[in-house]
């Protein structure tokens, strides 16, 4: 019985397919965009995040559906049952809804800047004498130079065209009348526009690509220009190389990052209205792909240009972004405590960007500088561009620490600067590992091993999110300082496992996938489901960025069919669908959109009413349990627990940024109905400043 009732809550009814529940993911992004309440400029940040999160889309996903149907395989995937065929036909309808819903927005917000801030975005042909004189200039002295024509014919093949780059193919005509294709691709060298102010105090704004087109004939004397037309290639961009047999790594992805330039196309972009027939049948073959892989766009090609605009803007403009946050001084730690000293005498909870990253990179520096300290380890998977977290670290080694640090060579589209950051800690002296064979090193921990006169002791940071001061501004993410003996002899054992060839170690506290995650949360599932038979008040609470794995979506509808509430805060992919009578009609997926990317994972588990809370790098993918090095690990702190607690009650109560899934896997807004709009995020940065100035109030000393 219990056997049949495991097969029919596998069935594919009950599934949301992994690609079309990302591409609704983003379709909610959208929505940030379109949303009126947003500041004007802002709206276009999330038209930008938008267009990054579609390229990375093509050159990961699509690309691999492209290739799995190549190779000739057609199983269906495991949750919606569709085959790479289907996924791949659906995936490029929803992807053509999205983005023609993006331009409608894109062209909407256009007309409202102009409007409003008499900002405007104008081909070059509608600029007047004096901005096209200003524009002249400016191509002939910083533009022509750089520009590279490329004829295509018997002699000059068809060029290499770089992955995501703009170019523009001209249709020519000779003086003999022999019509001809070239190609100029737009530098990326060079700013994506460029900003004009008008006599009354606006701005207009003209494009790389309208700038060159309007000047395309001096690039070719002696021929007529027929036409010129814009678009934009994405190339399979996943990185796919042998590890096994591999004596090198960091040369194997070097040469890697070489060959990503030279894979197939999968998506082109065109402008609408400005190809002929021709010269799209012409591209098309050069770049052996179909009519279906083309996007025609109503606008601009590639509008990640947006999010520098809005840089350029924001000056001119404050009224129409969100207003300035400073992170917080972390409640749990004194302005001008000892970060060891205080870590010493309690855990300190800290909660990302509502709290400043500082004391991480404090942690770091201290360790560098502290004569007693004798080691650092630390896995780094996505840094900063000029981290902090780096210089302290080399800091360290300089000083004669023993400084250990497994950088992730394969972090997806970080290879490159992780190479970079690998060849730079390693003149430093550090020891650096490169990763895991087979496996991705997701995990986010940090240990500082010193000694003192009563011997050694250890102190460890352990995190949901990236060792990245600058992501840690607009991610929420949560972060645990502490020297507990039972999680710093955890440490020690998981550092000692990822530089040495030792066996999966055993743990006391620490949680590893991809040993034990998610047979431990199987475990704590099935420990609430007996709670709930014995008291019946099962709850779970699960905070994550995505849920793919079928074991543990399983394991959820058994839970709901025992009655067991299940509350999931998913930020994107989700393929459970709740509320389906007898599978999961006890359980509520909402997904939380705004300001900043959620980023937290947070397991809780009521227990009959002991509370169990864990944190985690990982979320309920099945790439986190099985290909990933990940952390789960459990918070004991009476006082974190009661924050975790309160952050949870206000992400659930979320009316402004919160969306609900309704039992077809479509999302729709979480409605106030008469209460007070709340919106999680600035409810959690207001709990943030108001607790620094609770705790400024109580040290300030009483006047006499």
């Amino acid at each position: 019985m219990a056997e049949e009732k495991e097969r029919h809550l596998r069935d594919h009814a009950f599934y949301n397919n992994r690609e079309l529940s990302w591409i609704a993911f983003n379709m909610r992004v959208l929505e940030e965009a379109e949303d009126i309440t947003n500041p004007l400029l802002e709206r276009l940040r999330f038209l930008s995040i938008v267009s990054s999160n579609l390229d990375e889309f093509f050159m990961v996903r699509m690309a691999g559906l492209k290739d799995q149907i190549e190779a000739g395989f057609n199983q269906p995937e495991n949750k919606a049952g569709l085959t790479p065929r289907q996924q791949l036909f659906l995936a490029t309808e929803d992807t053509t809804t999205l983005v023609a819903e993006q331009y409608e927005t894109y062209q909407r917000i256009l007309k409202e800047m102009q409007e409003e801030l008499d900002v405007a975005v104008l081909p070059y042909s509608e600029l007047d004498e004096e901005q096209r004189n200003l524009v002249d200039t400016y191509f002939h002295d910083h533009v022509f130079p750089v520009l590279t024509p490329l004829a295509v014919d018997l002699y000059r093949p068809f060029p290499l065209l770089l992955n995501m780059s703009i170019n523009l193919v001209a249709h020519l005509k000779s003086k003999e009348g022999v019509q001809r294709h070239a190609i100029v691709q737009v530098p990326a060298v060079l700013e994506r526009f460029i900003r004009l102010r008008t006599k009354n105090g606006g701005h207009v704004i003209v494009t790389l690509e309208q700038i060159i087109e309007a000047h395309i004939g001096q690039l070719f004397k002696g021929h007529t220009v027929l036409a010129v037309s814009p678009f934009r290639i994405t190339r399979n961009a996943d990185l796919s190389f042998e590890e096994e047999g591999s004596r090198d790594l960091l040369s194997v992805i070097e040469k890697e990052i070489r060959q990503r330039g030279r894979k197939a196309v999968v998506r082109m972009e065109v402008e609408q209205g400005r190809m002929e027939e021709s010269i799209l049948s012409f591209l098309l073959k050069a770049h052996a792909i179909e009519r279906r892989d083309v996007f025609f766009v109503n606008g601009s090609l590639d509008l990640t240009w947006l999010d520098p605009l809005y840089g350029e803007l924001e000056p001119f403009y404050d009224k129409h972004v969100f207003p300035s946050l400073m992170s917080q001084h972390p409640k749990m730690l004194g302005r001008d405590e000892d970060i060891f000293e205080a870590v010493r005498n309690r855990d300190i909870l800290l909660h990302h960007p509502y709290e400043s990253f500082q004391p991480i990179v404090d942690f770091i520096e201290k360790a560098a500088d502290d004569s007693e300290v004798m080691a650092i380890k630390q896995t780094l998977y996505r840094v900063s561009g000029k981290s902090p977290i780096i210089k302290g670290l080399k800091r360290a080694a300089g000083n004669g620490k023993q400084v250990t640090v497994l950088l992730e060579l394969k972090a997806r589209f970080d290879e490159e600067k992780n190479v970079h950051w690998a060849k730079e800690l390693e003149e430093a002296g550090c020891h650096v590992i490169y990763g895991m064979d087979q496996l991705k090193t997701h995990s986010k921990i940090t240990l500082i091993v010193r000694k003192t006169p009563q011997g050694i002791e250890r102190f460890v940071h352990l995190g949901t999110g990236n060792y990245n001061d600058q992501t840690a501004r607009i991610y929420t993410d949560l972060g645990l300082l502490t020297s507990s003996p039972a999680l710093g002899e955890d440490a020690t054992h998981f550092f000692n496992y990822l530089s040495g060839f030792t066996e999966e170690p055993e743990y006391n506290e620490l949680s590893v996938a991809p040993f034990a995650i998610r047979e431990d949360l199987i475990f704590w599932i099935e420990q609430e489901m007996v709670r709930h038979r014995d008291n019946g008040d099962g709850y779970i609470i699960m905070k994550v960025n995505s849920v793919t794995d079928k074991e543990l979506i399983v394991k959820l509808y058994e839970a709901s069919c025992m009655g067991v509430k299940v509350d999931l805060i998913v930020r994107g992919i989700c393929c459970l669908r709740p509320g389906i009578p007898e599978v999961s009609e006890h359980i509520r997926v909402f997904s939380i959109v705004g300001r900043f990317l959620e980023h937290t994972r947070i397991y809780y588990f009521r227990y009959g009413g002991e509370d169990k809370y864990f944190l985690s790098s990982a979320d309920m993918m099945t790439r986190n349990m099985e290909k990933r090095v990940e952390i789960m690990f459990p918070l004991n702190d009476k006082e974190i627990k009661e924050e975790i607690n309160a952050c949870l009650e206000i992400m659930l109560k979320d009316n402004v940024k919160s969306r609900y899934q309704d039992e077809q896997g479509s999302y729709h807004r979480v409605q106030a109905e008469g209460k007070a709009p709340l919106n999680s995020q600035r409810v959690l940065f207001e709990r943030a400043i108001q607790a620094v100035h609770q705790d400024d109030a109580v040290k300030k000393p009483k006047k006499k």
